[in-house]
Protein backbone atom coordinates (compact mmCIF):
# COMPACT_ATOMS: atom_id res chain seq x y z
CA UNK A 1 0.00 0.00 0.00
CA UNK A 2 0.90 3.23 -0.81
CA UNK A 3 0.53 6.41 1.80
CA UNK A 4 -0.08 10.16 0.32
CA UNK A 5 1.44 13.06 2.25
CA UNK A 6 1.68 16.17 0.90
CA UNK A 7 1.78 15.39 -2.77
CA UNK A 8 4.27 12.37 -2.26
CA UNK A 9 3.79 8.21 -1.62
CA UNK A 10 4.79 6.59 0.92
CA UNK A 11 5.26 2.73 1.53
CA UNK A 12 3.22 1.75 4.86
CA UNK A 13 6.50 1.65 6.93
CA UNK A 14 7.92 4.93 6.08
CA UNK A 15 4.28 7.09 6.12
CA UNK A 16 5.60 9.11 8.82
CA UNK A 17 4.58 11.91 10.57
CA UNK A 18 5.86 14.23 13.06
CA UNK A 19 5.24 13.67 16.95
CA UNK A 20 4.98 17.47 17.07
CA UNK A 21 2.04 17.75 14.31
CA UNK A 22 -1.07 18.96 16.38
CA UNK A 23 -3.45 15.85 14.77
CA UNK A 24 -1.34 13.78 17.17
CA UNK A 25 -0.91 15.75 20.04
CA UNK A 26 -4.63 17.58 20.28
CA UNK A 27 -6.35 15.64 17.74
CA UNK A 28 -6.44 19.26 15.50
CA UNK A 29 -7.35 18.21 12.09
CA UNK A 30 -10.47 16.70 10.10
CA UNK A 31 -11.44 13.99 7.83
CA UNK A 32 -13.07 12.36 5.59
CA UNK A 33 -14.28 8.59 5.04
CA UNK A 34 -14.90 7.59 1.77
CA UNK A 35 -15.86 4.39 -0.46
CA UNK A 36 -14.64 3.02 -3.89
CA UNK A 37 -17.35 1.26 -5.62
CA UNK A 38 -15.97 -0.71 -9.05
CA UNK A 39 -13.51 1.63 -9.74
CA UNK A 40 -16.25 4.82 -8.61
CA UNK A 41 -15.20 6.92 -6.13
CA UNK A 42 -18.84 7.52 -4.21
CA UNK A 43 -19.83 11.07 -3.58
CA UNK A 44 -16.30 12.55 -3.79
CA UNK A 45 -17.47 15.77 -4.85
CA UNK A 46 -19.67 15.72 -1.53
CA UNK A 47 -17.41 14.41 0.43
CA UNK A 48 -14.10 17.14 -0.19
CA UNK A 49 -16.95 20.27 -0.16
CA UNK A 50 -17.44 19.11 3.78
CA UNK A 51 -13.92 18.34 4.45
CA UNK A 52 -13.35 22.36 3.03
CA UNK A 53 -16.59 23.08 5.27
CA UNK A 54 -14.77 21.56 8.43
CA UNK A 55 -11.78 22.98 7.67
CA UNK A 56 -13.52 26.17 7.28
CA UNK A 57 -15.33 26.12 10.77
CA UNK A 58 -11.71 25.26 12.78
CA UNK A 59 -10.04 28.10 10.53
CA UNK A 60 -7.78 25.91 8.84
CA UNK A 61 -6.34 26.91 5.45
CA UNK A 62 -6.04 23.82 3.40
CA UNK A 63 -3.03 24.59 1.04
CA UNK A 64 -4.45 23.18 -2.12
CA UNK A 65 -7.92 23.55 -4.17
CA UNK A 66 -11.24 21.41 -3.70
CA UNK A 67 -10.24 20.09 -7.64
CA UNK A 68 -6.75 19.45 -6.57
CA UNK A 69 -7.68 17.71 -3.28
CA UNK A 70 -9.91 15.60 -5.89
CA UNK A 71 -7.06 14.90 -8.08
CA UNK A 72 -4.96 13.44 -5.25
CA UNK A 73 -7.43 11.51 -3.79
CA UNK A 74 -8.33 9.60 -7.55
CA UNK A 75 -4.35 9.53 -8.09
CA UNK A 76 -4.08 7.62 -4.67
CA UNK A 77 -6.73 4.71 -5.73
CA UNK A 78 -4.69 4.73 -9.02
CA UNK A 79 -1.53 4.33 -7.50
CA UNK A 80 -2.92 1.42 -4.82
CA UNK A 81 -5.01 -0.02 -8.03
CA UNK A 82 -7.62 0.21 -5.63
CA UNK A 83 -11.32 -1.39 -7.05
CA UNK A 84 -13.65 -1.33 -4.33
CA UNK A 85 -12.66 -0.14 -0.89
CA UNK A 86 -12.02 2.64 1.62
CA UNK A 87 -10.43 6.38 1.68
CA UNK A 88 -9.26 7.68 4.56
CA UNK A 89 -8.35 11.60 3.78
CA UNK A 90 -6.63 13.51 6.76
CA UNK A 91 -5.91 17.42 6.99
CA UNK A 92 -4.36 18.00 10.60
CA UNK A 93 -3.05 21.43 11.54
CA UNK A 94 0.44 20.53 10.67
CA UNK A 95 3.69 20.53 13.21
CA UNK A 96 3.70 23.02 15.82
CA UNK A 97 4.86 22.89 19.44
CA UNK A 98 3.52 21.29 22.86
CA UNK A 99 1.39 24.14 23.47
CA UNK A 100 -1.82 24.75 21.86
CA UNK A 101 -1.64 27.61 19.84
CA UNK A 102 -2.47 27.11 16.00
CA UNK A 103 -1.20 30.21 15.13
CA UNK A 104 2.71 28.43 16.10
CA UNK A 105 1.58 25.72 13.49
CA UNK A 106 3.33 24.81 9.92
CA UNK A 107 1.63 24.03 6.79
CA UNK A 108 -0.89 21.49 7.58
CA UNK A 109 -0.58 17.64 6.27
CA UNK A 110 -2.36 16.11 3.71
CA UNK A 111 -2.53 12.18 4.03
CA UNK A 112 -4.82 10.23 2.33
CA UNK A 113 -5.03 6.45 2.66
CA UNK A 114 -6.39 3.88 0.23
CA UNK A 115 -7.30 0.18 1.43
CA UNK A 116 -10.15 -1.81 2.67
CA UNK A 117 -12.47 -2.10 5.12
CA UNK A 118 -15.53 -4.33 7.24
CA UNK A 119 -17.13 -2.23 9.80
CA UNK A 120 -19.34 -4.81 10.98
CA UNK A 121 -19.63 -8.73 10.66
CA UNK A 122 -21.49 -9.48 7.19
CA UNK A 123 -24.19 -11.48 9.33
CA UNK A 124 -25.28 -8.42 11.16
CA UNK A 125 -26.29 -6.97 7.23
CA UNK A 126 -28.16 -9.69 6.81
CA UNK A 127 -29.66 -10.60 10.01
CA UNK A 128 -29.83 -7.17 11.80
CA UNK A 129 -27.77 -6.24 14.74
CA UNK A 130 -28.59 -5.59 18.49
CA UNK A 131 -27.65 -1.88 19.65
CA UNK A 132 -27.94 -0.17 22.92
CA UNK A 133 -28.34 3.36 24.51
CA UNK A 134 -24.80 4.94 26.18
CA UNK A 135 -24.48 7.88 29.17
CA UNK A 136 -22.12 9.52 27.13
CA UNK A 137 -23.60 12.64 25.44
CA UNK A 138 -23.05 13.54 22.06
CA UNK A 139 -21.21 16.89 21.65
CA UNK A 140 -22.80 20.18 22.62
CA UNK A 141 -23.19 22.69 19.48
CA UNK A 142 -20.97 25.24 21.38
CA UNK A 143 -17.95 23.05 22.27
CA UNK A 144 -17.23 21.03 19.33
CA UNK A 145 -20.13 21.22 16.76
CA UNK A 146 -21.08 17.37 15.58
CA UNK A 147 -21.30 19.13 12.11
CA UNK A 148 -17.40 19.00 12.16
CA UNK A 149 -16.01 15.42 11.24
CA UNK A 150 -12.58 16.78 13.32
CA UNK A 151 -9.67 14.22 14.52
CA UNK A 152 -10.92 14.48 18.04
CA UNK A 153 -13.57 11.34 18.24
CA UNK A 154 -12.81 11.01 21.90
CA UNK A 155 -16.67 11.72 23.01
CA UNK A 156 -17.95 8.97 19.97
CA UNK A 157 -14.76 6.36 21.74
CA UNK A 158 -15.65 6.68 24.88
CA UNK A 159 -19.80 5.75 23.92
CA UNK A 160 -18.23 3.15 21.66
CA UNK A 161 -16.12 1.87 24.70
CA UNK A 162 -19.39 1.69 26.85
CA UNK A 163 -20.85 0.19 23.81
CA UNK A 164 -18.16 -2.79 23.59
CA UNK A 165 -18.63 -3.44 27.75
CA UNK A 166 -22.34 -3.89 27.27
CA UNK A 167 -21.44 -6.59 24.32
CA UNK A 168 -22.59 -4.77 21.17
CA UNK A 169 -20.49 -2.63 18.63
CA UNK A 170 -22.80 0.17 18.30
CA UNK A 171 -24.71 2.39 20.74
CA UNK A 172 -26.89 5.24 20.50
CA UNK A 173 -25.67 9.13 21.62
CA UNK A 174 -28.31 11.63 23.02
CA UNK A 175 -28.05 15.03 22.67
CA UNK A 176 -27.96 17.65 26.50
CA UNK A 177 -31.56 17.53 25.91
CA UNK A 178 -32.28 13.61 25.88
CA UNK A 179 -32.98 13.42 22.17
CA UNK A 180 -31.68 10.63 20.16
CA UNK A 181 -28.19 12.53 17.96
CA UNK A 182 -26.67 9.64 16.36
CA UNK A 183 -24.63 6.51 16.93
CA UNK A 184 -20.84 6.61 17.40
CA UNK A 185 -20.01 6.50 13.53
CA UNK A 186 -23.49 6.32 12.03
CA UNK A 187 -26.69 8.43 11.27
CA UNK A 188 -29.48 6.45 12.47
CA UNK A 189 -33.24 5.88 11.05
CA UNK A 190 -36.60 4.82 11.74
CA UNK A 191 -39.58 3.53 9.94
CA UNK A 192 -43.02 4.00 11.53
CA UNK A 193 -45.96 3.39 9.77
CA UNK A 194 -44.14 3.83 6.09
CA UNK A 195 -42.37 6.92 7.18
CA UNK A 196 -39.06 7.28 7.54
CA UNK A 197 -37.55 9.18 10.51
CA UNK A 198 -34.58 10.46 11.41
CA UNK A 199 -33.19 12.71 13.74
CA UNK A 200 -32.23 16.64 12.75
CA UNK A 201 -29.18 17.81 12.11
CA UNK A 202 -29.67 20.56 14.66
CA UNK A 203 -29.90 17.53 17.59
CA UNK A 204 -26.17 16.60 16.95
CA UNK A 205 -26.32 14.63 14.11
CA UNK A 206 -23.29 14.42 11.43
CA UNK A 207 -24.08 16.25 7.57
CA UNK A 208 -23.89 12.41 6.33
CA UNK A 209 -23.42 11.72 2.92
CA UNK A 210 -25.14 8.30 3.03
CA UNK A 211 -27.87 10.26 5.63
CA UNK A 212 -28.26 12.85 2.94
CA UNK A 213 -28.29 9.62 -0.30
CA UNK A 214 -30.91 7.78 1.50
CA UNK A 215 -33.14 10.81 2.38
CA UNK A 216 -33.21 11.60 -1.59
CA UNK A 217 -33.63 7.78 -2.45
CA UNK A 218 -36.53 7.41 0.16
CA UNK A 219 -37.93 10.59 -1.62
CA UNK A 220 -37.87 9.66 -4.83
CA UNK A 221 -39.65 5.79 -3.87
CA UNK A 222 -42.29 8.49 -2.48
CA UNK A 223 -41.43 7.28 1.38
CA UNK A 224 -42.94 10.20 3.19
CA UNK A 225 -39.92 11.58 5.51
CA UNK A 226 -39.27 13.78 8.41
CA UNK A 227 -36.54 14.66 10.85
CA UNK A 228 -38.33 15.70 14.44
CA UNK A 229 -36.30 15.09 17.54
CA UNK A 230 -36.45 11.79 18.01
CA UNK A 231 -36.77 9.85 21.99
CA UNK A 232 -35.77 6.81 23.20
CA UNK A 233 -39.67 5.76 23.34
CA UNK A 234 -39.80 6.78 19.19
CA UNK A 235 -37.00 4.15 18.71
CA UNK A 236 -38.18 1.24 20.87
CA UNK A 237 -41.86 1.75 19.29
CA UNK A 238 -40.53 1.56 15.56
CA UNK A 239 -41.33 -0.79 12.98
CA UNK A 240 -37.90 -1.01 11.44
CA UNK A 241 -34.48 1.13 12.58
CA UNK A 242 -31.48 0.91 10.72
CA UNK A 243 -27.89 2.78 10.61
CA UNK A 244 -26.57 4.63 7.67
CA UNK A 245 -22.90 5.46 7.33
CA UNK A 246 -19.81 5.28 4.66
CA UNK A 247 -17.91 2.57 6.01
CA UNK A 248 -21.13 1.08 7.38
CA UNK A 249 -23.49 1.91 4.15
CA UNK A 250 -26.54 0.52 5.06
CA UNK A 251 -27.20 -1.58 8.18
CA UNK A 252 -30.42 -2.90 9.95
CA UNK A 253 -30.50 -2.64 13.90
CA UNK A 254 -33.23 -5.33 15.30
CA UNK A 255 -33.18 -4.84 18.96
CA UNK A 256 -31.86 -1.36 21.06
CA UNK A 257 -31.44 -1.77 25.00
CA UNK A 258 -33.12 -4.77 24.90
CA UNK A 259 -36.39 -3.89 23.31
CA UNK A 260 -37.22 -5.62 19.90
CA UNK A 261 -37.46 -3.63 17.18
CA UNK A 262 -39.96 -4.34 15.08
CA UNK A 263 -40.44 -7.86 13.67
CA UNK A 264 -36.97 -8.50 14.87
CA UNK A 265 -35.46 -8.64 11.68
CA UNK A 266 -35.01 -6.58 8.77
CA UNK A 267 -37.91 -4.98 7.33
CA UNK A 268 -39.36 -4.38 3.76
CA UNK A 269 -38.71 -0.07 3.67
CA UNK A 270 -34.94 -1.11 4.82
CA UNK A 271 -34.58 -3.73 2.07
CA UNK A 272 -36.28 -1.50 -0.35
CA UNK A 273 -33.96 1.35 0.21
CA UNK A 274 -30.62 -0.99 0.53
CA UNK A 275 -31.70 -2.03 -3.07
CA UNK A 276 -31.69 1.54 -4.10
CA UNK A 277 -28.56 2.58 -2.53
CA UNK A 278 -26.55 -0.11 -4.39
CA UNK A 279 -28.16 0.13 -7.90
CA UNK A 280 -26.97 4.01 -7.07
CA UNK A 281 -23.79 2.79 -6.31
CA UNK A 282 -23.19 1.51 -9.53
CA UNK A 283 -24.22 4.09 -11.43
CA UNK A 284 -21.43 6.46 -13.05
CA UNK A 285 -23.75 9.29 -12.05
CA UNK A 286 -23.22 9.46 -8.97
CA UNK A 287 -19.13 8.90 -8.60
CA UNK A 288 -16.16 9.62 -10.38
CA UNK A 289 -13.61 7.18 -12.14
CA UNK A 290 -10.38 6.27 -10.52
Amino acid sequence: MKIYINGNFFSEENANISVFDHGLLYGDGIFEGIRVYNKRVFKLVEHVERLYYSAKAIALTIPMSEKEMIEAVLETCRVNELSDGYIRLVVTRGVGTLGLGPDRCGTPQIIIIASNIQLYPEEFYTRGMKIITVPTTRNHHNAINPAIKSLNYLNNILAKIEANNAGVQEAIMLNSQGFVAECTGDNIFLVKKNQLITPPLSAGALYGITRGTVIDLAQEAGIETSEPNVTRYDVYNADECFLTGSAAELIPVIEVDGRQIGTGAPGPVFKKLLDSFHDLTKSSGTAIFV
